[in-house]
């Protein structure tokens, strides 16, 4: 195995694993933090996709085009969402609902993509399903409640990250700082006409730190390091590495933030991500007993 690539892969989803951290501290509106982390993350891709000389080696295709801009589209939705739910719930509960997302690309690829389904992710499903509930809890369905509304934006935000990655499954001419680029300028067009510009007046210089660093560094800095390691290892690999997000998110919102889930959230979170580990973990074991023989 690549050490170094790796060592790129757990960094960077460390890195990611704090953005919701690094969010509750911006002072600022779900959009227009997004809006600051677009502008930063295209600055740094534009400028890696010329100092690398990328540019020089595209090759631009119409179809493929339309299929970056529909991920651009939602990747942007992913974050608007994700965001909004940062605000309105818990980090924990917000960032286990958005893991839901590998097992709703996991399904859709099997409709899609006619990938198949085996026992292990369909047992996964009921696992996920069951674990969303329990975090969710009896007071999560009250109509209304900023919870309710705040666990919802996180099942929308694993919506359109799935969708996110299954369009990306479909980019193969386009260099990966293109395609990354594109999303964000795309994103910033989008944006625009929504952001209240006033909403960065009152800011603190601390703000502005936290604002930039979601934008510089868990988007600009992590798609680099994250897309310069996944060439360079197996799926099974980084299918589980993944989860190093989620694990740093939740222990920052426990340790420094002082969320204290209940029992059945307890339960819902174990259940949930030990369903969605299995689902990768279990193939990930069967080939390599296929590759002892």
């Amino acid at each position: 195995m690549h050490k170094s690539a790796l060592s790129q892969l757990i960094v960077s989803m460390a890195i990611f694993g704090s953005v919701g951290f690094f969010s509750s501290r911006t002072g600022l509106p779900a959009i227009e933090l997004v809006f600051v982390r677009c502008v930063c993350a295209f600055a740094i891709l534009l400028a890696a996709w010329l100092l690398t000389g990328s540019f020089k080696r595209e090759r631009w295709d119409a179809r493929e085009a339309l299929i970056v801009i529909a991920c651009g589209v939602s990747n942007l939705l992913n974050w608007v969402f994700l965001f909004t739910a940062f605000r309105l719930v818990s980090v924990t509960i917000a960032i286990s609902l958005y893991h839901l997302a590998p097992i709703l690309a996991l399904v859709a690829g099997g409709l899609i993509f006619r990938d198949k389904l085996g026992r292990t992710a369909i047992l996964s499903l009921a696992g996920c399903f069951a674990g969303t509930l329990l975090i969710m809890g009896a007071g999560g369905f009250g109509h209304g409640s900023s919870s309710w509304r705040g666990m919802a934006c996180g099942v929308l935000a694993a919506f359109f990250y799935a969708a996110t990655m299954l369009l990306g499954r479909s980019v193969r001419q386009t260099s990966v700082y293109a395609t990354t680029f594109i999303q964000m300028a795309i994103g910033l067009a989008l944006l625009l006409p929504f952001v209240h510009f006033d909403a960065y007046e009152g800011l603190a210089r601390g703000e502005w730190i936290y604002a930039v660093t979601t934008g510089m560094v868990h988007t600009g800095v992590v798609y680099l390091l994250f897309f310069g390691s996944i060439r360079r290892l197996p799926s099974p690999v980084v299918a589980v590495f993944v989860f190093v997000d989620p694990a740093v998110a939740i222990l920052l919102d426990i340790f420094v933030d002082g969320f204290k889930p209940d029992g059945l959230q307890s339960a819902g979170i174990l259940l949930l991500f030990g369903s969605l580990l299995a689902a990768f973990a279990f193939p990930m074991r069967r080939s390599r007993r296929h590759g002892n023989r």
